[in-house]
């Protein structure tokens, strides 16, 4: 995001040395090499230490060339001879100069022009804790930049790929019956920290996980977030930066603020900060603002317009325009478990890509342009109706009414309508009508019948699933469908029978 805030840490009096925006690589992955048969002699053997790149000099003072994290290597040509194997001084000036320069380790190579690594070099290095490595004759130092560059290769694609899964699981959890809590339990493992929803108030909305050093750093973050959240006058208030990090005991901590003005903000703690940690927590913030916000834009007036329309007794083909060109589909939805709210409804229509959302009688319908194809979403079962132009929406939502149903009987996560040419295609509408009509005008007036017997039929005859369709009892299937066979005086375990009671029924 933009307008980072950010409070650097600092060592003493002097800023911490900036590193580039590369994945570093653990000094040990790179020891870990058999093909370079490197060895630390001195320095701590601290697994977190990493570098961020190989760098060769022979000069007395190279830290005006450093970047910063890079594993320095000398064949030490730059010792003068009069130095021999010390002075000491000699060499805890060099060192000195190396870690002021932001050098993480020193690699020196034996051979050609020393035998071994000066003893005073090695003493140095442990009296000023940076990492000293031995680098075999054999080895070249070409060799070991290439070593740690494919290490970084990796490291990128590695985290490219956590990025990539993490973007993938959030966007899921946004498409649950529980949107909020989904989305910060899914941020809060990826990265292995706390993730904590703030409202306009400062209070806690939601969160999940569990922040290091509890209640210090918890307070730390709440006080972070009056950073980035939107003053109660803006007009008499300097503006805000979208994000601002800071760290706590040791604890990174990272808020970002939600929408344009709405006050919610996020908040994140854990005891690592990784590379790509803030572009997680930026898509998770994109897709709370969505969850969290009322968003007032030109969209969201031509849609209040169409309602407004609608309501005025316009038609559906007038009013079309106003939410964009093209054909729709409908899709109906309910989640596998707990009835759905207004929030979980709007994630679900933002998982499909349309705001056009309804809630009613714990099913979710959600108008989708054709050209954008439903998935499954975890949690959700769905019923698809076949690509429709406005004057045909209503036949499209009992289509996707019915794929539904299906769905649900046959415990499928989507279903679509079947809308391929069939026999019936062949007859005329007018005669297939007039045919339907006189078929089945002994349940004309009885709808739960007619209901109940398209049903039974489309699931071949299965009384379980008919129930679960329905949402009736077996026995009440069995009553309906005995009557609709008394009623039309037809046997109903006749496949020929069932085929023609099938297409009025299609028809009627």
């Amino acid at each position: 995001m933009e307008g980072t805030h950010t409070m650097p840490e600092t060592i003493g009096p002097v800023q911490a040395p900036a590193v580039p925006p590369t994945p570093p690589v653990p000094l040990q992955a790179l020891l870990a090499r058999e093909d370079l048969a490197l060895r630390q002699i001195a320095g701590p053997a601290d697994p977190g230490i990493v570098i961020h790149g190989a760098h060769t000099s022979e000069m007395a003072d190279p830290s005006p060339y450093l970047l910063g994290g890079e594993l320095l290597l000398t064949a030490g040509v730059h010792i003068p001879k009069a130095a021999g194997p010390g002075p000491a001084e000699y060499f805890a000036d060099y060192v000195s100069r190396i870690v002021a320069g932001g050098a993480a380790a020193l690699g020196f190579g034996v051979a050609p022009v020393h035998d071994t690594v000066p003893p005073a070099l090695v003493a140095a290095c442990e009296r000023q804790g940076l990492p000293l490595l031995e680098v075999p004759p054999p080895t070249a130092f070409s060799a070991v930049a290439r070593a740690v560059w494919q290490l970084m290769a990796r490291a990128r694609l590695a985290e490219l790929r956590r990025v990539t899964e993490a973007q993938q699981s959030l966007a899921a959890a946004a498409a649950r019956p529980d949107p909020i809590p989904s989305v910060l339990r899914q941020l809060a493992q990826r990265l292995s920290g706390r993730a904590v929803l703030y409202g306009p108030d400062g209070t806690e909305v939601a969160g999940a996980g569990r922040v290091p050093e509890e209640g210090s750093a918890e307070a730390a973050l709440a006080g972070l977030a009056d950073v980035v959240r939107p003053a109660p006058h803006p007009a008499e208030a300097p503006s805000r930066p979208a994000s601002a990090t800071d760290t706590h005991g040791g604890v990174h901590l990272a808020v970002y603020a939600l929408g344009a003005g709405e006050g919610f903000v996020l908040g994140v703690a854990g005891r690592r900060r990784e590379a790509g940690d803030h572009t997680i927590a930026s898509v998770a913030a994109v897709l709370l603002a969505l969850l969290t916000g009322e968003h007032h834009s030109g969209a969201g007036a031509a849609r209040s317009s169409a309602l407004v329309r609608l309501l005025l007794g316009a038609p559906p083909e007038e009013v079309a325009p106003l939410l964009g060109a093209g054909r729709r589909l409908v899709v109906h939805a309910r989640p596998e478990t707990q009835a759905p709210d207004p929030v979980a409804a709007s994630a679900l229509g933002a998982a499909l890509g349309s705001p056009l959302v309804d809630l009613a009688d714990g099913i979710v319908r959600v108008l989708v342009p054709a050209d954008r194809e439903p998935r499954p979403q975890p949690g959700w079962t769905l019923g698809v109706s076949a690509p429709a132009e406005p004057g045909e929406w209503r036949a499209a939502d009992t289509q996707a009414a019915r794929a539904l149903a299906r769905a649900r009987a046959t415990r499928a996560p989507l279903l679509r309508h079947a809308a391929r040419p069939a026999l019936a295609d062949l007859v005329p509408a007018a005669d297939a009508e007039a045919h339907a009509r006189t078929l089945l005008a002994p349940l004309a007036g009885q709808p739960a019948l007619a209901e109940t017997l398209r049903a039974w039929l489309s699931l071949h005859g299965s009384w379980d699933r008919t129930a679960v369709a329905l949402g009736v009892h077996r026995n009440t299937v069995r009553q309906r469908v005995t009557r609709c066979a008394a009623l039309l005086d037809t046997d109903l375990d006749d496949p020929d029978v069932r085929m023609e009671l099938w297409f009025a029924l299609r028809r009627g």
